[in-house]
């Protein structure tokens, strides 16, 4: 079974969790406990220098804009970085417009999904972001259908999701879709991770 690329952006500001979370469920996921992991994931930021997450966490992404490998799945995740700084970096947005271009899926976690819908990703889509920022989101796009009360929105190729923890939601959901409900739920026990798929 052939192996998908996960690329997941990072930039200074960055919610840890929004990005480890996912990290943490791809990169340990393997085909019914076997050692052939289902995903190849790495870590990319606009220059490929040393990104200050929020609360002074220290990472190093792999890869930059100009050097990354091409993916199958893009993760855009959230925290300030995302809705007060990145929002307003064009280099950002139009990366992001290219990849989903290329991308099999395009997905955000926490306020990651303002960065989609400011690509225009999410226009005449349902969408969901952090409970603090639905209002946000709703007033500043108002062509995205914001959805409340739920963990994510599956739009296809297109899967946003709440804030902070619930893109390990997400992503579990994402493994399902790809390799059935058996291999999320060996993963999330692996993770000692309660999931309700």
């Amino acid at each position: 079974m052939s192996q998908r690329t996960v690329g997941i952006l990072l930039f200074n500001e960055v919610e840890v969790l929004d990005f480890a979370g996912p990290f943490e469920v791809f990169s340990i996921t393997t085909l019914h406990n076997s050692n052939d992991k289902l995903f190849n994931v790495s870590t990319i930021s606009e220059n490929g220098e040393l990104v200050t997450a929020r609360n002074g966490l220290k990472v190093y992404p792999d890869y930059s804009f100009v050097n990354h490998p091409s993916f199958d799945i893009v993760i855009i995740p959230g925290g300030y970085g995302a809705e007060e700084i990145e929002i307003s970096n064009p280099n950002v947005i139009n990366w992001i417009k290219n990849q989903q271009a290329k991308v099999e899926f395009m997905t955000s976690v926490c306020t990651g999904a303002l960065l989609l819908a400011k690509a225009g990703i999410l226009d005449g889509k349902r969408a969901t972001t952090h409970w603090m920022d639905l209002d946000r989101l709703e007033k500043e796009y108002p062509s995205v259908l914001v959805q409340r009360d739920t963990k994510f929105i599956d739009e296809g190729s297109i899967i946003t999701s709440g804030g902070i923890s619930a893109g390990i939601n997400m992503s579990f959901h994402l493994i399902s879709r790809l390799h059935g409900i058996e291999v999320a739920k060996e993963t999330a026990k692996r993770m000692e991770y309660d999931i309700n798929l």
